[in-house]
């Protein structure tokens, strides 16, 4: 993608279900889990990059013996700063005690990290503090082994202040009012009330307090806490959460807005943000890995039995598109072909803006995750070409010499890496940095392979803020000296802001919305800018469930190509030579590429919770009012 744009974050469980010592003899080490979990952490690394943690659980340890460990990093390279200190803290005890080398229960006993229950979180900070503070997994503290919480998530909500006004009214004390600090304490809120329930039962029956703990464990309900404490979250949602008694879960929103995925055998249960992870790491098949259904969560308990409850019903699934179209590897079976399929369905459009001139056109893409929907562009480029030769041929009747037909048949696509990124030189530049001439440098280009005649056409993934586009992508190709250069969008035009889990907070920020703007200018509806703010103004104090989406009038006298051709404009430039046209993704084709994906609210305004509705409000009247302040 051209421009930056952050994920929330990707998240990895795992539970051995066997005792440690069984993977000590089948797999050469007691730390095989801890070893997955490196790996999975590292095949999700491209979720986020401002941070990493991990936590451990050890079953059934001794009072006394440390039984929970968690470290967190904001290192350059987080994942590998983590593991470095595992790594070190496990072989400075080994060294110091070599008697622990092949005896596990001494291992379990004195070497921290290694348990049986393992949590990995990997972060992007995507706004405040990118403190180590803000970094997953969360973890809440009690000498009682069952209040002890550990919370890591993929996840924004849109009603924090609510769900921060409800545990004040419970009467607590929270210390912060971020959405994972909220969440942690309303599961723990329930979690308390679940085990002083139970043990209260439990002395009425006649058990003494050691008698109890073992119990409740065993009593513990999590699927009625989850259902208690996820009443009110509005959001986008995959939690994770531990414990400190070895129970552990994964909730996922009731839309699906927020991926999981899981597998499970005789030896492990396994969840990641991301199907090819596991299928990846524990070397199992496509089918054998499932999703985890929207309300859906999927619990372990201590003694291993695994289930699938229904926390929350599920609504209309709106699972992110932007999983589809960018953020996940494109190593997924589904998402490769489904990445393909956005290219394919493009090259109509294509095919007018170069006015079939396949000839005099060289087609290339923004590296690197546009490039699986580059080759279903490019397939169905071919697929167009042999039309055209099976046509000359035919009309040919027969009459065609060898040289003639070897000529027709000798043409192909034009394929060139054009654009190159330098990655050293974007983490040099802030995101908001005014040096134009070093932002215009980000990309690199090809030089020798364009001729004055051609068409240059180049697909990105999406295009969100333009910025890179017009300072730094387009300027390099016009020295190229095309005829044209047609900016191809795998995915439609970003008109509204998200608020479960990418970084989009500012209207103002999106290229589609200057475009709208400038067309209510350029056509005298200006005065609709003040009607729309006038609207959200007198919703401010509604409940969300009535809130309307306003800000979709900002674009309804206005056609999707009325849009595109304004955005051409914008970032073109006078001082670009080239014609400029930027052609993007229709909706409908976006929803019959990803089927199962139909999470468009950044492209329609079509939110899938009622807070959406109010955050995309929010967020105009910042815009209106020039207040630079986040909408969520």
């Amino acid at each position: 993608m051209s421009d930056a744009l952050k994920h929330e974050c990707g998240i990895a469980l795992i539970r051995l279900l066997k005792p440690l010592e069984y993977y000590k003899e089948k797999y050469g080490s007691a730390f095989y889990g801890v070893n997955k979990m490196y790996l999975m952490m590292e095949k999700q690394h491209n979720r986020g990059q401002d941070g990493a943690g991990f936590a451990s659980i050890k079953l059934d340890v001794k009072p006394g013996e440390r039984y929970i460990s968690r470290v967190r990093s904001i290192a350059q390279q987080p994942i590998q700063d983590i593991f470095a200190q595992i790594n070190e803290r496990i072989n400075d005890e080994l060294t110091k005690h070599p008697e622990y080398q092949d005896d596990v229960d001494l291992q379990k006993s004195n070497i921290p990290y290694i348990g049986e229950v393992l949590l990995g979180h990997v972060r992007y900070g995507t706004y405040g503090k990118n403190s180590v503070e803000s970094v997953h997994p969360f973890l809440r503290q009690n000498n009682w082994m069952h209040r002890n919480l550990i919370v890591a998530g993929n996840f924004n909500m849109t009603n924090v202040n609510e769900l921060f006004d409800n545990l004040i009214d419970i009467g607590q004390h929270p210390k912060e009012k971020a959405d994972t600090i909220t969440v942690m304490e309303k599961i723990g809120h329930f979690l308390d009330d679940a085990v002083s329930k139970i043990y209260r039962d439990l002395k009425k029956e006649g058990y003494n307090k050691n008698e109890c703990s073992p119990l409740i464990a065993e009593r513990l309900k999590v699927s009625k806490i989850l259902k208690r404490a996820a009443k009110n979250w509005d959001g986008g949602y995959a939690m994770a959460g531990l414990l400190g008694h070895g129970d552990s879960f994964v909730l996922r929103d009731p839309s699906g807005i927020r991926p999981a995925y899981y597998y499970k055998d005789d030896e492990i249960v396994v969840v990641a943000s991301e199907r090819p992870v596991i299928q990846t790491v524990f070397n199992v098949p496509f089918e054998a890995v499932k999703e985890l259904d929207p309300g859906h969560a999927i619990i372990t308990k201590k003694s291993g039995e695994t289930k699938i409850k229904k926390i929350l019903e599920p609504l209309e699934r709106k699972a992110c598109s932007f999983e589809r179209v960018y953020f996940s590897r494109g190593s997924d079976a589904e998402i490769y072909q489904e990445r393909k399929m956005l290219g394919r369905l493009l090259m109509p459009k294509v095919l007018e803006a170069i006015n079939n001139d396949t000839k005099n056109s060289v087609f290339s893409y923004i590296p690197n995750t546009a490039e699986t929907s580059f080759f279903g562009m490019i397939e169905t480029v071919e697929e167009h070409l042999n039309t055209k030769k099976t046509e000359s041929i035919l009309n040919g009747g027969g009459k065609l010499s060898a040289e003639k037909v070897t000529d027709i048949l000798s043409e192909r696509p034009r394929i060139e890496k054009i654009a190159i990124k330098d990655v050293k030189l974007r983490t040099f530049i802030t995101e908001d940095s005014s040096r134009d001439d070093l932002v215009a440098h980000v990309y690199d280009v090809t030089y020798g392979v364009i001729k004055p005649t051609d068409n240059l056409v180049i697909i990105d993934d999406s295009i969100v803020r333009g910025t890179t586009l017009k300072k730094s992508i387009i300027k390099m190709m016009d020295r190229l000296n095309p005829k044209k250069i047609v900016v191809v969008s795998s995915a439609p035009q970003i008109r509204y802001i998200d608020c479960y889990g990418i970084d989009m907070a500012n209207l103002e920020t999106l290229i589609a919305f200057k475009a709208a703007l400038a067309l209510l200018k350029d056509t005298n509806q200006y005065h609709i800018v003040e009607e729309v703010y006038k609207k959200c103004i007198a919703q401010v104090h509604m409940k969300d469930k009535n809130i309307v989406n306003y800000v979709k009038e900002i674009y309804d006298n206005f056609t999707d190509e009325q849009i595109s051709n304004k955005i051409s404009e914008l970032l073109g430039g006078e001082d670009i030579k080239a014609d400029v046209e930027i052609i993007f993704q229709p909706v409908e084709n976006l929803h019959k590429a990803c089927p199962k994906n139909l999470g468009d609210w950044y492209f329609t305004g079509d939110y899938p919770t009622p807070g959406g509705n109010r955050v995309v409000n929010r967020a105009f009247i910042n815009f209106f009012e020039g207040n630079k302040e986040r909408a969520y």
